[in-house]
């Protein structure tokens, strides 16, 4: 693998905060993503289920974790079922977990092979009662395929039909919305390589180069520095496609006089860093580019210090759209009347900035978490507010990751280049 392997400590810990949490003779059932098939003999890219990987460090395809905490065999207390390696495996797809191998890296003692799974998940569940499997339960999630959870669900309920069947995914969205400092650690390696990206692109952006180009730029110093490439498809827009939220396809040439909003960043030991910076092209921001730049900065600095122990996302997001109204209001976007007559239901300042501001951050990029319970410190949370401006062919967001503190808030990417007469300089300077 590219990345050093996070502590097994950190995985150990996490299993002994689950517990904590489960009822007695309680089982938990984890399995690993599917490996999807492309087209003819081709397979996409292995991502590991975040929950799996949070709780075992294994990131190895095929492979299931079954916990027993309280099993009246202590070897039967947590297990990890991982795929028998060969000869034949060994020549084709390269070296896989050993069942040494997969107890350093998870502090699991108990290692079998995948094919040992069935006559011990029966002795298993002759002796639970309450069974926790998992599935996705992101508020946002569309899931149009069949998972291997799913499938496994289907097939525990139908076999053991009198078991007292439990959601996995509530206690784990509460255990890993709380960072470990290891987990800190990761996404400040993730961030550090994002930075070395960012100050790579500040050299090669101007007028004539092509967003792939940047995208390639960018590709080329995530992976020499063992990232494991991008958190998510990067977002590399100019001119009017930064006003396209979810623009993806980084096909156009970038004109002088155009901003580039470039929402892209790096993936490392299965931890998303998540930065958004907007660049002029031409290497400086013209009147009007610079203050809807200082407006959304503005935003940004005063969100970073909201965000705080207590405080629940909803109510912050509407604090936001406040801030944000009076910014709309000096650009001269909104109508100081109008706004007082809006429906509160259907805010205006929503035509300019239609996104939220924050968003839990880790394992994945939209982390998992309860948007509906109050913010706690070890926290990490996005902090991106936007102006799009259709009609002047004008996008701004600026992006920063934030460690929520007791006493206060920690900006993870405060190295990074954000301010709009530093960022000029260092174009200048290339």
């Amino acid at each position: 693998m590219r990345y050093t392997p996070l502590p097994a400590d950190l995985f150990s810990t996490n299993r002994q905060r689950l517990y904590t949490q489960l009822p007695q003779r309680s089982v938990v059932i984890l399995q690993a993503n599917d490996v999807m098939p492309g087209n003819a003999d081709g397979t996409m890219g292995f991502i590991q289920n975040s929950d799996l990987y949070y709780l075992s460090g294994i990131d190895q395809e095929e492979t299931i974790l079954l916990l027993f905490p309280d099993a009246p065999d202590p070897k039967m207390r947590e297990m990890l079922f991982v795929r028998e390696t060969n000869e034949h495996t060994a020549l084709w797809e390269g070296e896989k977990l050993t069942k040494d191998g997969a107890s350093n890296r998870s502090g699991i003692q108990r290692v079998h092979w995948i094919q040992d799974f069935e006559s011990i998940f029966r002795q298993i569940m002759c002796q639970a009662e309450a069974v926790y499997l998992n599935s996705n339960e992101h508020g946002r999630a569309s899931i149009a395929v069949e998972t291997r959870e799913t499938r496994f669900t289907r097939r525990c309920i139908h076999d053991y039909p009198l078991h007292d069947y439990r959601r996995l995914a509530p206690l784990m969205h509460d255990l890993r919305s709380v960072k470990q400092a290891a987990e800190i650690e990761a996404l400040q390696e993730a961030i550090r390589i994002t930075e070395a990206g960012f100050r790579r692109m500040l050299k090669f952006v101007k007028p004539g180069v092509y967003e792939y180009e940047i995208e390639a730029e960018l590709s080329h110093e995530y992976i020499r520095q063992r990232a494991r490439g991008f958190a998510y498809t990067p977002i590399l827009a100019s001119g009017a496609n930064a006003c396209v939220l979810h623009y993806i396809t980084n096909h156009c040439e970038c004109q002088a006089g155009e901003l580039l909003l470039a929402d892209v960043a790096a993936n490392y030991a299965n931890y998303n860093a998540d930065l958004t910076r907007t660049i002029p092209v031409s290497g400086r921001f013209s009147k009007r580019q610079h203050q809807v730049y200082q407006s959304v900065l503005r935003v940004f600095r005063e969100a970073s210090q909201m965000l705080r122990p207590g405080i629940i996302l909803r109510d912050y997001q509407e604090e936001i759209g406040q801030l944000m109204t009076s910014e709309l209001i000096g650009l001269g976007l909104l109508d100081r009347d109008a706004v007082e007559k809006q429906d509160p239901e259907r805010p205006l300042y929503k035509k300019y900035f239609p996104h939220g501001t924050s968003h839990y951050l880790g394992i994945d990029v939209h982390d998992v978490g309860h948007t509906w319970k109050p913010i706690q410190a070890g926290m990490v949370f996005t902090v991106e507010p936007g102006i799009y401006i259709r009609e002047e062919g004008i996008g701004i967001r600026l992006e920063n990751n934030l460690l929520i503190g007791s006493d206060q808030n920690t900006d993870l990417m405060a190295s990074i280049p954000i301010e709009a007469e530093e960022i000029e300089e260092l174009m200048a300077a290339s």
